[in-house]
């Protein structure tokens, strides 16, 4: 074991540019971080010298001449380019065919299955912004009671519900009805949950959030930590995404702020094992929303907080910054977009880092988390060496 402590930070959607097919997924010119740095004057001295701008050059930022993190880019090697695919595929796990997608809305015939079993009538049933849909829709909604359902170009089954007039416990049931119906050739990656309060005009959704993704095939990289005895703290949407599998305790975030501030409780207060963490704001609040400078602001804001984390490392820790996907945020599109994604590498007291270059796969990096702690997962290629 090179490493006591290995913290695993996704930054989400920060994309790194487009991959090779990302025409074919509608993302032709996507580049989350490059294009966001072409329209705002980013300013991020830390992520610079730890080797951000050796990755690939990036307009604004300056590629550090003796970097202090190892640095590369991961490849999204599953079709696909949501959360649930690009956090699967960190843990080991390939995907054959993608989750499905509905850009139409979903069949008639599941909808009225689903009304059946919850007693709700549906409203919706379309792709859209969840600030959006709940502006246009939440009035009608606390008319008639009726559910209020969307979608993305994610592969998600989104339910908007008031809180004042379902309560948060039966929207989880309700749910977990979905969760049940969406099986087989419907079996979407998550089925969410998007509570809200307010009035008309001043809806705002709650930090009430659920989702209820798919079981994780097994073997999987918590699968086999959780063999070795090895503890995992999840903090953000962690466990959500795994269902729990393998992780030991866990914490949920309603920001990137409080995001932080769980890492570094983590960095002080554990002894050993993965910390595992997603800053989700960069996604939910700015990518989907289309806010470059909300999105810049954001990763300044990380980037200052980045000497605080790494004087509290201990000498056997690793710290690695990665993402899932993209969500480039200048594009008319306000979908998740296929994108390679940044992968930095810092360990303390190394004189300086190396280049990883193009990974095969964001497995890499499981694996490599995998090898560290004496196990192994089912895809990707561990690094471990070249950073130890």
């Amino acid at each position: 074991m090179s490493f006591c402590r290995i913290f695993l930070v996704v930054l989400d959607s920060l994309g790194a540019g487009e991959m090779p097919d990302a025409a074919s997924y509608g993302d032709a010119g996507s580049d989350t971080l490059g294009n966001i740095a072409k329209a705002y004057p980013l300013r991020l001295p830390h992520f610079e010298a730890l080797g951000l701008a050796n990755i690939r050059p990036v307009e604004g930022l300056r590629p550090a001449e003796s970097p202090l993190g190892s640095y590369g880019r991961c490849t999204l090697a599953s079709p696909g380019k949501d959360t649930t695919t690009g956090h699967w595929e960190m843990a080991g796990i390939l995907l054959e065919k993608p989750f499905p997608v509905y850009s139409n809305g979903f069949p008639d015939d599941l909808i009225r299955e689903f009304s059946r079993r919850t007693g709700r009538g549906v409203l919706g049933n379309c792709p859209a912004s969840g600030t959006e849909i709940i502006a246009r829709l939440g009035e009608e909604h606390l008319r008639t009671g009726k559910l209020i359902v969307y979608t993305s170009a994610d592969s998600v089954f989104q339910i908007a519900a008031h809180e004042a007039l379902i309560p948060i416990e039966e929207q989880y049931r309700i749910c977990e009805i979905a969760r049940d119906l969406l099986r087989g050739e419907h079996e979407v990656g998550r089925v969410i949950a998007r509570p809200f309060i307010g009035e008309p005009g001043a809806f705002t959704r709650t930090a009430n959030r659920h989702d209820y993704a798919v079981p994780p095939p097994p073997g999987m990289l918590l699968d086999r930590l959780a063999e070795r005895g090895v503890p995992v703290h999840g903090i953000g949407k962690i466990a959500d995404v795994f269902l729990n599998r393998g992780i030991t305790s866990s914490v949920k975030t309603k920001s990137n702020a409080e995001g932080m501030a769980r890492v570094l409780e983590a960095m002080r207060e554990t002894e050993s094992g993965l910390v595992f963490a997603n800053f989700v704001d960069f996604d939910m609040l700015y990518g989907h929303r289309n806010d470059v400078a909300g999105y810049a602001r954001a990763l300044e804001a990380v980037d200052a907080w980045l000497p605080e984390a790494m004087a509290t490392l201990r000498g056997e820790d690793l710290l690695i910054f990665c993402a899932d996907h993209g969500c480039d945020p200048t594009t008319p599109s306000t979908d998740h977009s296929r994108e390679y994604t940044p992968l930095l590498c810092y360990r303390p007291g190394s004189a300086r880092g190396g280049n990883l270059g193009t990974r095969a796969t964001l497995a890499d990096i499981g694996q490599t988390v995998a090898h560290n702690f004496d196990t192994n997962i089912p895809h990707g290629e561990s690094f471990l060496e070249a950073i130890s």
